[in-house]
């Protein structure tokens, strides 16, 4: 499955200052019977965003109006807990192209990737510089320059550089899963079996 091309979002983020974050909170088991990676945004954080009788709980933040945007900033440890990639689907098929933390799970991290979703890494100072430019703006913007590997919280202009793969740059810069990323290189590989 092909995923949105990007080199650079320019976005206003969603704030869920909550550490440790597992991928039950994410998305709760009873969720998981699904295999197409479509619908599991309507139940991202099902126990936390909705009362037991479906209303939307009252200060939890994807049912905060004041925030939107292409960008997730969780606290430290986000996505630990069992390897359900699901986690990442439900993220992706939320809306979020982008979740930034100070420490993801390695698993989560590499499920992200794989699902056409970035994890950045930041400092735990420069996180809570990040949710300080929230809470004084709801709206602010945010710039992620993936061909740059950099994050910049734009009211400040301060930034800081973030890490990944080179493949995976690739196939997010491309939309391309690892499947995409093989048809892709046909005519290479067709090319080197003649030789």
């Amino acid at each position: 499955m092909a995923y949105d091309k990007f080199n650079k979002i320019i976005s206003s983020a969603v704030p869920l200052q909550i550490e440790n974050v597992d991928t039950d909170q994410i998305i709760p088991a009873r969720f998981l019977k699904a295999v197409e990676r479509k619908g599991f945004g309507d139940n991202l954080f099902r126990d936390w965003r909705y009362e037991k009788n479906g209303s939307a709980k009252e200060g939890f933040p994807l049912n905060n109006k004041n925030y939107s945007g292409k960008i997730l900033v969780g606290a430290k440890n986000f996505g630990s807990g069992s390897s359900r990639e699901h986690a990442a689907w439900a993220i992706y098929d939320y809306g979020f192209r982008v979740v930034v933390s100070s420490f993801f799970a390695d698993i989560f991290k590499g499920n992200a990737l794989n699902n056409g979703l970035l994890p950045v890494v930041v400092t735990p100072d420069f996180l809570q510089k990040i949710f300080d430019a929230i809470e004084t703006d709801a709206n602010a913007i945010f710039e992620v320059d993936l061909e740059k590997q950099k994050f910049t919280i734009s009211s400040t202009g301060e930034s800081i550089d973030f890490e990944i793969n080179p493949y995976k740059k690739h196939c997010l810069q491309n939309g391309l899963d690892d499947i995409d990323y093989l048809v892709d290189l046909k005519n290479e590989i067709a090319a080197f079996e003649v030789a």
